[in-house]
């Protein structure tokens, strides 16, 4: 078995990946498997006595969202007697930021990889604060949470009907290029998917109040455009998934316990360890003694090469996680050394317009000792308090090394 040629396969699948943003559905009618008892979570497989406190309070949410329970008692005794499943949202096509929770009625982005036909899928984004990803379901929560399910979802779906979908590897590509990273910062993305959607928005027929609604939602979300981003590194990445004998890394995950890996030659195994701990600013009050582990499926960004492997397209991103525009630079330097390839669609300027590193090679990180760069928002430990801050983290070595000793017995005479 010939693992070059292999990884030859899965490189052409990446960059040929052409995702675009077709519409909006209810969890439940087009998330591939999605039952109504069924919550999913960003990261690898975990059980609710093992959940992290931000992923447990977003469980609690979604069941007090769901009207599966009253109140925070009866959702905790209803997670804990088995009688809702919890599974990855990699496991049925779909990525989620943070604790990642997606049930059964909440709407959800449609991506479609129009080049191999597979789509994936993402949740809403309900912009800073308290909020449900990490892990608060007070009612203001929940009430905002309706409101973007109710109001915001629809109108996007109807505007992106209009339009005949958003081409979101051009759209990622612009983003690059205006000081954009695409997973933490993305202020010109939204800017952009705002100003795109607008004119079809107001063809639509809202009413007056319900347009201004949906505009301020765009207009003051900085993260508006991460969950279809998102969505669009996962369409890429799932077809290039399952080509016997690849050791090109498909997904990187977090649960707040664990982090996690898939590998394309692997199948669906996952690979993890004890999720580490970011390091970076935290906002006035809190201290890294308060920070969560790591969470959140938003590592398919860095996955599909861009994220902290183009923060060197975006050197403003320090003031948010820390460090200085050279830092910004060497990270992405750093990140070719474990990758196979560059994707020519994403280019940074500040490269001379070299294409962001992409397809990492387990067979790199082993070999040099270098870890993929990740950057990331920080969550408290206790759910319900939200971001304390963002930063900087390396996932462990271990997942990398377990894989590529798996492909060695599988690719072994």
């Amino acid at each position: 078995m010939d693992v070059d040629a292999a990884n030859d396969v899965v490189v052409r699948r990446i960059l040929d990946a052409h995702p675009v943003l077709v519409g909006v559905g209810r969890a439940l009618d087009v998330v591939p498997g999605m039952r109504k008892d069924l919550i999913l979570h960003a990261g690898p497989p975990v059980t609710w006595d093992r959940m992290c406190g931000p992923l447990r309070g977003a469980v609690i949410g979604a069941l007090l969202y769901e009207g599966m329970a009253r109140d925070e008692r009866e959702a905790v005794e209803l997670a804990a007697s088995g009688a809702v499943r919890f599974e990855p949202c990699h496991h049925h096509a779909a990525v989620g930021p943070m604790a990642g929770v997606t049930s059964a009625s909440m709407p959800v982005y449609i991506v479609e990889n129009r080049t191999h036909g597979n789509r994936a899928y993402s949740n809403f984004n309900e912009g800073y604060g308290r909020v449900l990803r990490y892990g608060a379901y007070a009612p203001e929560v929940l009430d905002r949470l309706r409101w973007i399910n109710e109001t915001v979802a629809p109108a996007l779906g109807q505007a992106l009907q209009r339009m005949g979908g958003l081409d979101m590897k051009a759209t990622i590509a612009r983003q690059l290029t205006m000081g954009d990273e695409g997973h933490n910062r993305n202020v010109a993305g939204s800017s952009l998917f705002a100003r795109q959607l607008a004119p079809a928005l107001a063809d639509c027929g809202l009413a007056r109040d319900e347009l201004r609604g949906v505009l301020r939602y765009l207009a003051e979300n900085d993260l508006a455009i991460l969950n279809p981003v998102m969505a669009a590194c996962k369409a890429t990445l799932d077809a290039a998934h399952g080509v016997t004998g690849s050791s090109v890394v498909t997904c990187m995950a977090r649960n707040g316990t664990e982090f996690g890996i898939r590998v394309s030659g692997l199948g669906d195994r996952w690979f993890t360890a004890p999720a580490p701990v970011p390091k970076g600013l935290y906002f006035p009050g809190f201290r890294e003694e308060d920070a969560n582990p790591d969470i959140g499926d938003s590592t398919i960004t860095e996955t599909a090469g861009i994220g902290a492997f183009a923060m060197a397209a975006a050197p403003a991103i320090v003031k948010f996680v820390g460090g200085t525009p050279q830092d910004a630079l060497a990270a992405t330097l750093e990140m070719y050394e474990i990758t196979l390839t560059e994707n020519p669609a994403f280019a940074i300027p500040q490269l001379d317009f070299r294409g962001t590193p992409t397809a990492i090679d387990v067979r790199k990180v082993v070999r040099t000792g270098i870890t993929p760069r990740v950057n990331t928002g920080i969550a408290h430990r206790e759910p319900g308090v939200g971001q304390i801050g963002a930063g900087l983290v390396r996932p462990p070595v271990a997942p990398f090394q377990e894989a590529l000793r798996a492909l060695a017995e599988l690719v072994s005479p």
